[in-house]
């Protein structure tokens, strides 16, 4: 076998100098509708850019298509086109609805998932339905928009297209020879009764970089000459090389530029005649004019028409390699696939937990699959944007344009999203998250996304993170430092290996990000934080972004909670740096310090009608604070008042010795400031020679928390930790403002309320990252109390458990979202009988943004991988790891 396809050449995780990353899953399935593309002035990014012009309109900042690749700098892209015969358009893109359009938000209308990935990409598989009736674009939009929240979406299933399944399975694979040399496979199914014809061309073109003023040579597609009964597209790209795509039938090779055909968009001739949509053109509507007879431009597609009967497949191959490489198309195509399918075999089989199902590992490879396929390549020069927004780095802001502040910041990497149609972009605290899922399966790639954020290119001079696209300038919790902590440590007790470089950069970065959250968001200076709606959307009774109708101020429960939860893990990140370095010794006082007043904040001492802990509920609330000095909790049991639990963390007594003087630090404190003594209850030593722990609860407060967080009347669904009490759903909370009701009901699905857009709901769904939190503070609590401390799970039940043993609980329940029932089926897919019975539908696995608390199903972003991830992350915890694994550091 010729030394560039060696099956021992890198393995899927043997890419040490990361040049086998070249290239990837890095394109979006959208681009259009996003803000790097608007232009208005209003700022309504949906409407300036539809889908409708995503075919013939030129992007300015980033590529979209169907199961595509793409290099680290998206220069040179391929994906796959599909025709039925029966489309207006062509199927280059994913369809989905704007947020005006769908009744419950924003949402892809298509079926495709994410079935394999080795985090090198060696072997990517991805699998797209694509109905053989006419897709119903219009349908779907019109029967979605006259629909109101309180009903169902109206999904692709749901028009008929799929009737008699009457449908192309069609799998797209890409193995790697080598670094840059890249084989791919379209296997085209056809699941219907009868003989179907379907269009298949595999797409090449290059990111138009050469429109927008900017210098450099334009790269160029052409047809050449290749071996008998072939066909190939030569691509020459400054920066990135010269290519040669090589098919392995002799096809038309239609060839257009990737330019904006202003003639069908704003009545404008195009300076040239050969635009964006020219291939579509050609092959839909018979234009033969559309594409450039001379089989030049900047892109290009082979064009296969497949006939194929009930139940037959066909397969389009082709080859991607530098000119120099100077190899056949098909001497070694089968044995590289092969060879990189059985390793990514070996992959998975390593990252699955001994004693695991053959479902538990069906969930766990597709999960990684999800989170390695959802990297995207971001390009956005926000100098540049705003320039061409008329604004530059001394001007005032503008109506309309959003983002003003960031005029540093360039984006230009690879970056892992939420998913690649519905957020095309990264958000800060879903990066955090689904960093923490991609620990177990791509650690290094988890280790770089955490720094990325943290770079000059990125942090605010002033030290704020950047939120996400839509508004740089909010507010997500700061879970940066806890994610760096948590992939440090999966790092080291899955391989052995601490890396203390990356988390001491880390570190010296967040300390800047640490100071802005302290100067910035404790308006008051009593260590009580204000973070607005910090990513929890509708979840409060007024929307927390905006003036209160009240007037005054919110004081967060969650909010305060974040920052003990910042501090906490900024002291354990000091705690282990300093073991090779005594400089670090003064920063661990600092956030002991630093946590104490906060821990203070959250119960001061006496009982008094303004703090955040209700002694007679049990609970933390939100207080308002009144523009005339008055406090009143607003007694709403959700996620908000669970998260104080979650600020917990355990030492080692070994661990807290090495510090010089942080006992007499702590004496100190008790006798300067006795009144807020109750909080070192918070930092409590277990029996001699024994862990140390700090938790802004005690044991009576965690009793009384866990009740709550326990009962299934309250939190515990039978698929994890609401976030909202279920006895919302008869007692709902409501508050009265100038004669107009604010109302907190649980609504366990999609949500009733317009607030924050609408489009998400976190009054009484089911979120992963938060339950992973829950899951985290459990085992550090156990790490401190052991086996003698037991609950009630459920409250109620008489069963008593451990804490180690509820956290495996609520991982289990979690994990039941995906895993067949004792009847077949998956709650993640409800009552689609589709997906429930279909063979060629029920393995496949969907992983939402959020999910019904009370059956299971799927809600929100079809493909959210991205935090939901953690799904995978979660069940090697519950079944790799030994109640004796939480004992040591927390």
């Amino acid at each position: 076998m010729n030394a560039r396809t060696s099956g021992n050449s890198i393995g899927p995780t043997g890419d040490a100098d990361g040049r086998w990353r070249l290239w990837g899953p890095y394109l979006s399935e959208r681009q259009w509708g996003t803000v790097r593309e608007d232009y208005s002035d209003s700022g309504d990014a949906w409407s300036y850019f539809p889908h409708d012009h995503a075919r013939s309109r030129a992007y300015r900042w980033g590529e979209d298509g169907l199961g595509g690749i793409c290099d680290e700098k998206q220069r040179l892209c391929l994906a796959m086109a599909l025709w039925n015969g029966r489309d207006p358009i062509l199927k280059e893109r994913a369809f989905g609805l704007t947020n005006s359009e769908g009744n419950h938000g924003e949402d892809v209308k298509e079926y495709y998932f994410y079935l394999d990935s080795t985090p090198s990409h060696s072997y990517l598989k991805y699998l797209y339905k694509y109905p053989q009736a006419e897709f119903p674009y219009h349908d779907l939009v019109a029967v979605n928009r006259s629909r109101t929240r309180g009903e169902f979406e109206y999904e692709l299933l749901d028009t008929g297209v799929f009737d008699d399944d009457r449908y192309f399975d069609v799998t797209v694979e890409y193995a790697k020879a080598s670094f840059d040399d890249v084989l791919a496979r379209f296997t085209v199914v056809n699941r219907g009764p009868d003989e179907a014809t379907v269009h298949v061309l595999p797409t090449l073109w290059f990111r138009n970089t050469w429109s927008w003023g900017e210098d450099g040579e334009k790269p160029r597609l052409s047809a050449v000459d290749g071996p008998l009964g072939t066909q190939t597209i030569r691509a020459e790209c400054p920066g990135l090389g010269v290519y040669d795509c090589r098919f392995d039938t002799q096809v038309p090779l239609l060839f257009t530029e990737n330019e904006t055909n202003s003639e069908r968009l704003f009545g404008v001739p195009p300076a040239s005649p050969y635009v964006k949509d020219g291939i579509g053109r050609h092959v839909v509507d018979k234009e033969s004019s559309a594409v450039n007879p001379a089989r030049e431009g900047t892109k290009a597609a082979a064009h296969h028409v497949l006939t194929i009967p009930a139940g037959g497949s066909r397969t389009v191959r082709l080859r991607i390699a530098p000119v120099g490489a100077q190899l056949s198309l098909l001497h070694d195509f089968d044995s590289v696939f092969q060879d990189r399918i059985a390793e990514a075999d070996a992959h998975c089989a390593r990252l699955t937990p001994e004693g695991a199902s053959e479902d538990e590992a069906r969930v766990l490879r597709q999960a990684h699959a999800g989170m390695l396929w959802s990297k995207q390549y971001y390009f956005f020069d926000l100098e540049a944007w705003l320039g061409e927004h008329g604004l530059d780095p001394w001007t005032t802001s503008r109506a309309g344009v959003r983002n003003h502040e960031w005029f540093h910041m360039v984006g230009d990497d690879i970056i892992s999203m939420p998913d690649k149609w519905e957020y095309p972009w990264f958000a800060a605290w879903d990066l955090a998250f689904q960093a923490a899922a991609l620990s177990t399966v791509d650690v290094r790639f988890a280790k770089e996304q955490l720094e990325l954020l943290l770079q000059g290119s990125y942090l605010h001079p002033n030290g704020q993170i950047p939120a996400y696209e839509w508004n740089f300038t909010d507010v997500n919790p700061p879970v940066h430092a806890w994610a760096a902590y948590f992939v440090y440590m999966m790092e080291e007790r899955l391989t052995g290996r601490a890396d203390r470089a990356f988390l001491e950069r880390a570190f010296q970065k967040l300390l800047t990000n640490f100071t802005w959250w302290v100067n910035r968001k404790d308006p008051s200076g009593r260590n009580i934080f204000q973070g607005g709606f910090l990513g929890l959307d509708n979840i409060g009774v007024f929307d927390r972004s905006a003036p209160l109708p009240t007037g005054g101020t919110l004081e967060q429960a969650d909010g305060t909670a974040w920052m003990a939860l910042y501090c906490q893990s900024m002291l354990q990140i000091a705690v282990e740096l300093v073991e090779h370095n005594p400089a670090y010794e003064e920063l661990v006082l600092k956030f002991v310090e630093h946590y104490l007043w906060i821990a203070a904040s959250l119960d001061r001492v006496g009982e008094l009608g303004d703090e955040l802990w209700d002694e007679e509920d049990g609970f933390f609330y939100d207080v308002l604070r009144l523009p005339d000095g008055q406090a009143m909790r607003l007694k709403v049991r959700s996620m908000v008042g669970l998260l104080p639990l979650c600020a917990a963390t355990v030492f080692t007594p070994g661990q807290l010795a090495r510090i010089a003087g942080l006992g007499e630090r702590l004496r100190r404190f008790a006798i300067r400031h006795p009144s807020l003594s109750v909080t070192l209850a918070s930092v409590r030593a277990g029996a001699k020679g024994g862990p140390r722990l700090l938790s802004v609860v005690d044991e009576k407060k965690l009793l009384r928390v866990l009740g709550r967080l326990l009962s299934e009347d309250e939190f515990l669904s039978p698929y994890g930790i609401r976030s909202l009490s279920r006895r919302h759903a008869e007692h709902p909370y409501s508050f009265w403002v100038h004669g107009e009701e604010y109302r907190v009901g649980y609504v366990p699905a999609e949500s009733d309320s317009g607030m924050f857009g609408g489009n998400s709901n976190w009054r009484g769904p089911v979120w992963f990252p938060l339950n992973a939190l829950v899951v985290r503070a459990l085992l550090n609590l156990y790490g401190f109390y052991g086996d003698e401390l037991t609950v009630e799970c459920p409250t109620g039940s008489g069963h008593r458990m451990n804490l180690f043993e509820v956290a495996g609980e609520i991982c289990d329940r979690l994990a039941r979202i995906f895993l067949r029932d004792e009847d077949g089926h998956r709650p993640v897919y409800g009552g689609q009988r589709k997906f429930q019975e279909d063979p060629h539908w029920r393995d496949l696995i969907s992983f939402h943004e959020y999910f019904h608390a009370d059956n299971g199903a799927g809600l929100g972003a079809a493909h959210q991988t991205g935090w939901t991830g953690l799904v995978a992350t979660l069940m090697t915890l519950s079944k790799s790891f030994a109640p004796g694994d939480f004992r040591a550091k927390g």
